[in-house]
């Protein structure tokens, strides 16, 4: 296999002494590489800000030192406007099936990173709101002339069904993007990766997100939801976090909607993962209206 040329941004970076690269495949946003120098391996990810997601990488880069501090993430090495250089962890990149053989793992690890992160952050506070973010990708996927723009009407009373749903809970600093590559295993610890949508919110979206995107079974839900709150949830914590998993999965379509209007990488087809996710919140939907009743 001929390697990949290694980009002028790439090279004019403060490396020591001469570096070999190599992409790392499977972002859907980002542009990342492993790059080995003399100190060894790195990782760098190349990134802009995306108003129309609501990404900040100064925030993101801040996020990223503060999770270094808590212990959970890699030590940031370098950072300009539009670049960020992390520690290359030797460790796993886990996939859904490792997330549904560890919930404990998971909820406990969770539910350290939403207690200790607020002492790290810095700066103005960021909110994380799932369904202002939905009605948000909804005026932007009008206003772009979206292809998804006729099942905007259902998707935001589907929203709105959800919204109603949620109960008070503590404000805690979440991760708010938990799809499985996220989680690396070291085989000692978990480390948590990528903190863009990082921010202040409910806890729900993170354990909800953790479930959905891994395809946790009732039984493995239940495990992660009883590492993290110490009990099995009385039935309207259920009933909040099983709305929340259907919020989730409608979250992660609209974001693949405005993406197909505003982002391009290799291999990436936006509009194909909408249409797989609004499959999975279909059958995510059914499930909660089964167990908690049809919208009123």
């Amino acid at each position: 296999m001929i390697p990949a040329p290694i980009p002028a941004a790439l090279r004019a970076l403060p490396w020591q002494g001469d570096i070999t690269a190599e992409p790392l495949l499977g972002g859907l946003s980002n542009e990342s590489w492993k790059v080995t120098d003399a100190r060894g391996p790195h990782v760098v990810r190349f990134g802009r800000d995306f108003p129309f997601h609501h990404v900040d990488r100064a925030r993101e880069v801040m996020t990223a030192r503060a999770a270094h501090a808590a212990g959970f993430g890699p030590a940031v090495e370098y950072a300009a406007p539009g670049v960020i250089v992390v520690e290359y962890l030797n460790a796993r990149t886990w996939g859904a099936a490792d997330l549904r053989a560890n919930p404990e793992r998971v909820g406990d690890l969770l539910r350290r990173f939403h207690h200790q992160m607020s002492a790290h952050v810095s700066g103005a506070a960021f909110l994380f709101w799932p369904f202002h973010v939905i009605r948000d990708y909804a005026s932007t996927l009008r206003a772009g002339d979206s292809p998804f723009t006729p099942d905007l009407p259902a998707l935001l009373d589907l929203s709105a069904e959800l919204e109603t749903a949620q109960i008070p809970l503590p404000l805690i600093f979440g991760h708010h993007d938990l799809l499985p590559a996220n989680f690396l295993d070291d085989g000692t610890r978990l480390w948590l990766i990528d903190y863009e949508y990082a921010g202040f919110g409910t806890a729900l979206f993170d354990l909800a997100g953790a479930a959905s995107n891994a395809g946790m079974t009732p039984d493995e839900t239940d495990r992660l939801l009883t590492a993290y709150f110490g009990t099995l949830p009385d039935a309207p914590l259920r009933r909040a976090f099983d709305a929340m998993q259907c919020a989730s999965l409608l979250r992660e379509a609209m974001w693949a909607m405005v993406s197909d209007l505003h982002l391009s990488a290799p291999g990436a087809n936006y509009a194909t993962y909408a249409r797989e996710n609004l499959e999975r919140l279909a059958a995510a939907l059914t499930q909660f209206h089964s167990l908690h009743g049809p919208k009123t």
